[in-house]
């Protein structure tokens, strides 16, 4: 079966297997090795990409039914050279170990955070949202950090850790 996706801004058309997932296909067919398969059951988050803006597991979508819609990886975050905020504040913020688990932070942050610019001043909601993938490695205060760090760039009030001193920033033990 033939099926157009856009990926990263580039139109692909693949032949694929009606039974293909979005991830296979990004994978196995256009190379984006950086959506990572963790549990294949949308549980863990590591396949986490956006799709027309909103963070969905590609682990459980088909490939066929994300034609014609806008899908970012977590190799289309970055604008050339220039490193997304997200990516950034994760490095300045020690927000990764293995990293297994990092493509698909970025990617539900990023949707994240353009839905609710304001996500890293509530603590709960935060938290509510970085539930929903794992982490083996970091703990998530290094992540939770980095999500506030990030969101203070991205709505333009700065972006460093010590600006708002919500616990979520305040360095853990």
């Amino acid at each position: 079966m033939n099926v157009e996706l856009t990926v990263n801004g580039r139109t692909h058309r693949l032949d694929v297997e009606p039974r293909t997932s979005l991830a296979d296909a990004l994978r196995d067919r256009l190379g984006l090795t950086g959506t990572t398969l963790g549990c294949e059951h949308g549980v863990c988050g590591s396949c986490t990409v956006l799709v027309d803006g909103t963070a969905i597991r590609s682990c459980l979508a088909l490939a066929v039914q994300a034609e014609g819609a806008d899908i970012r990886t977590v190799e289309g975050l970055a604008d050339g050279d220039r490193l997304h905020p997200l990516q950034e504040a994760f490095a300045a913020e020690h927000a990764l170990q293995c990293g297994f688990c990092t493509p698909g932070f970025l990617m539900l942050l990023a949707g994240a955070l353009a839905e609710e610019p304001d996500l890293g001043r509530d603590e709960r909601r935060l938290d509510a949202v970085l539930a929903s993938n794992l982490c083996r490695c970091t703990g998530y205060a290094g992540i939770r950090r980095a999500a506030v760090r990030a969101a203070a760039r991205l709505r333009g009030d700065g972006g460093s850790a010590a600006e708002s001193g919500t616990a979520a920033e305040r360095p853990s033990g």
